[in-house]
């Protein structure tokens, strides 16, 4: 299982499950500006809630145990005692930085490779060069992604809905 699947999965879980609420309550005969800010306040929430996730809930600090450890267990098994793999920091990014003191550019060049194939892991560098996308705008991201997908569901719910309360038994 990928790393990744642990710490997106529960954020886009969280969008859905709030954009299916909302959007049930939102489409069901509510005027169009009231319908507006509900679906305004939804997707605060729901990236709200992904923040959540990402530092008080500890899912960002797993997510960094676990790429790191296995960052150490690649860069043991290479041989390459005196190189350490970390994830940026401040903010939280998915960019390995390799420092060290490598034995030839050969070997700079080729763990920088193998190492961006990690999983949980955009890219592996050398240095501070710039990071990538912080991960919790990621998560934020996927948060958004879940929430309109849930809004799609209450939106098909409350169709069903509409279909239903035409027929008079």
């Amino acid at each position: 299982m990928s790393v990744l699947m642990p710490y997106f999965w529960p954020c886009f879980a969280i969008g859905l499950v709030v954009g299916v609420i909302i959007g049930v309550f939102a489409f069901h005969k509510w005027p169009s500006r009231k319908r507006n800010i509900a679906l305004g306040i939804g997707a605060v929430v729901a990236v709200c809630l992904a923040l959540v996730w990402h530092g008080p809930l500890g899912a960002a600090d797993r997510f960094t145990a676990t790429v790191e450890k296995t960052a150490r267990t690649g860069l043991d098994y290479y041989e390459t005692p005196n190189i350490q793999g970390r994830l940026h920091r401040h903010p939280l990014s998915r960019t390995l930085v390799l420092t060290g003191k490598p034995a030839t550019d050969f070997q700079r060049t080729e763990l920088a490779r193998l190492f961006s194939m990690l999983p949980g892991v955009s890219k592996a560098q050398w240095g501070n060069d710039p990071p990538g996308t912080p991960l919790m705008v990621e998560g934020g991201a996927i948060a958004v992604l879940g929430f309109l997908f849930g809004l799609l569901l209450a939106y098909l719910i409350e169709l069903h809905r509409r279909y239903n309360a035409q027929w008079n038994w």
